[in-house]
């Protein structure tokens, strides 16, 4: 379901978040682990919110249907950017994953209530 995917994207965001924060120990091997968890999320978020929400507890706004393709534009703007995170080291993880959040923001901005 929608919301599972949104939770997958953010549990794995707060593993990157904080580990580019310093708020946990760095450690490739999970960073790689969190970015493709992100990733392979993302590649569903289209799929998954393809028939307009029914749920009353979704955070869904109408738009989203209304602007599909901007949604999806959107969508897939998120995804390449957590195809661009370098997970390789320390810095390399803190200068790439912020363009992530920002892109999730944007289309939350424009699509979430």
């Amino acid at each position: 379901a929608r919301v599972e995917v949104m939770k997958t994207i953010g549990q794995n965001m707060k593993v990157l978040g904080d580990m580019a924060g310093q708020k946990a120990p760095f450690d490739p091997a999970a960073a790689a682990t969190a970015k493709e968890a992100i990733i392979a999320a993302m590649a569903e978020i289209a799929p998954k919110f393809e028939a307009p929400a029914t749920d009353p507890a979704s955070e869904a706004k109408p738009e989203i249907w209304t602007n599909w393709t901007d949604f999806v534009a959107k969508s897939e703007a998120a995804k390449a950017s957590a195809a661009a995170v370098d997970a390789g080291s320390l810095e390399a993880l803190q200068t790439s994953v912020g363009a992530v959040g920002g892109a999730c923001k944007t289309c939350h901005t424009a699509y979430r209530m």
